[in-house]
């Protein structure tokens, strides 16, 4: 059984920075794709950047996520999330996710992912 458990938002000011972190357990984070998602009020859940169990990463085709960057700490059995100048459309519930099947690229597709945290919200004023 994976465990997942965001932390790290909250509310900030656009223009600032953030760091999500997304705590494993129940596995090596080395041997999980992981990948962050994020779904705003009223909207469909999004993806952001992904990871493969060997470290190839991949973000999200958008211009505008060049501003993500996703990390993992296979010390700290963590995958995190750093987001530059923060805009109020970032708004919302970010989640990460998991892959037990070690898969050889990162994927964008939620049904590949296994495993989810509850979330992490992030807010943004203006």
């Amino acid at each position: 059984q994976v465990r997942l458990t965001e932390s790290g938002g909250g509310l900030v000011q656009a223009g600032d920075s953030l760091r999500l972190s997304c705590a494993v357990s129940g596995r090596t984070v080395s041997c999980l794709g992981m990948a962050w998602f994020r779904q705003a009020p009223g909207k469909e859940r999004e993806f952001i950047a992904a990871i493969s169990w060997s470290g190839g990463t991949a973000v999200d085709a958008d211009s505008d996520k060049g501003r993500f960057t996703l990390s993992r700490d296979n010390a700290k059995n963590t995958v995190f999330l750093q987001i530059e100048s923060l805009k109020p459309e970032d708004k919302s519930v970010y989640y990460c996710a998991a892959d037990v099947d070690q898969k050889v690229a990162p994927s964008y597709l939620e049904n590949n992912y296994d495993y989810w945290g509850p979330g992490t919200q992030v807010t943004v004023s203006s």
